[in-house]
């Protein structure tokens, strides 16, 4: 039986979260035993399809240029909450977040476009998946899927390969785009008020909304100690968090969160965003926080530089939560949607 797939967004230099999922599920999917008898059209949009062309396919799969209509399949799935026109077979729809929908997060023209890809591709699919019991509950209410047609399988934590072996230093990081929606500038300036001698790095490329973060850090008075890496790839990322003390990641929106997962799996003690799936990926293994009030935010990074016994609990607690999340059992549970819906 074949499965059509879009992969679009699993290649490319600088993999945002979505990128990310999308490898997994892919690789993931192609070498599950479950799956053997499956084959796999791995489906790019025509701005990616030659850059797909440099990586080798795994066994069982092979590459398809996406334009306005499906290949034929058993079932078609869209890994970025968007489905190509025309006739579908069964369709499935992965539903990351609905932030553009919420708030000034992008240009108009963006959120134009995004919602009129989402509304067609929540009508169109017979399953959708959320990554959260939040995007869930949005698309179920922006969107008026009932949640009957909906699944939710949760993103699992990443393996970052070549970690140093060495003691954490005074720092403290964050990790994800510049935008206006990750509330970089709320950051900065409640790290303007913690104690000298500790080091804020800000890891991620640059967003929506990256001027003000941009412009909020070179006007900062602890300009000479905040590091501002752009994108970092998976070797200087693993970097990175072994140099951290601790893991701020106050943002305003988020349909899921890995970053607080990654953390925490390397023992990484997490200061959080107490809204949207932020709660309920983190659970009590961070200390959450209204990502509004930036004495909030400050007061809670002072606790974990300075009490000891508070840090050790939550890098406990982190570990054992990171543990409940796994690529495997995504791909398991994706595979299960399929098979519900075609009776793989």
């Amino acid at each position: 039986m074949k499965f059509a797939l879009d992969a679009t967004y699993s290649v490319g230099d600088h993999l945002s979260g979505v990128g990310v999922y999308s490898r997994e599920i892919l690789y993931g999917l192609a070498a599950m035993p479950e799956a053997r008898d499956a084959r796999w059209l791995w489906c790019y949009r025509p701005h990616r399809f030659l850059r797909s062309v440099r990586e080798s396919l795994p066994r069982g799969c092979s590459r398809r240029l996406l334009r306005n209509h499906s290949p034929r399949a058993a079932l078609f799935h869209g890994l970025n909450q968007r489905l190509p026109g025309g006739r579908l077979p069964r369709a499935v729809a992965t539903f990351h977040d609905l932030f553009v929908l919420t708030g000034d997060y992008s240009s108009p023209d963006f959120r134009r476009r995004f919602a009129a890809q989402a509304r067609e591709a929540a009508s169109r699919a017979d399953l959708v998946i959320a990554v959260s019991e939040f995007t869930a509950s949005q698309v179920e209410g922006l969107l008026h899927v009932p949640r009957s047609r909906i699944r939710v399988v949760a993103h699992g934590v990443r393996t970052l390969r070549n970690a140093p072996d060495k003691a954490p230093e005074r720092v403290v990081l964050s990790v994800g785009a510049l935008q206006k929606r990750k509330n970089t500038a709320r950051l900065v300036e409640a790290f303007e008020g913690l104690p000298g001698g500790w080091k804020l790095v800000l890891a991620g490329s640059s967003g929506y909304g990256a001027e003000e973060a941009l412009r909020r850090v070179e006007q900062s008075p602890r300009r000479a100690d905040i590091e501002v890496t752009g994108y970092v790839d998976d070797q200087e990322l693993a970097r990175q968090y072994a140099r951290a003390s601790l893991f701020a990641f106050p943002s305003l929106d988020e349909g899921f969160g890995m970053p607080v997962l990654d953390a925490m799996a390397r023992g990484v003690p997490v200061v959080a965003s107490n809204r949207s799936a932020l709660r309920e990926v983190c659970g009590d293994a961070a200390l959450l926080v209204n990502p509004e009030e930036v004495d909030e935010i400050r007061q809670s990074m002072k606790r974990l530089m300075e009490e000891e016994p508070l840090r050790e609990e939550l890098i406990a607690k982190g570990k054992q939560r990171a543990a409940q999340f796994r690529w495997e059992e995504a791909v398991r549970k994706t595979w299960q949607v399929y098979q519900e819906l075609t009776g793989a």
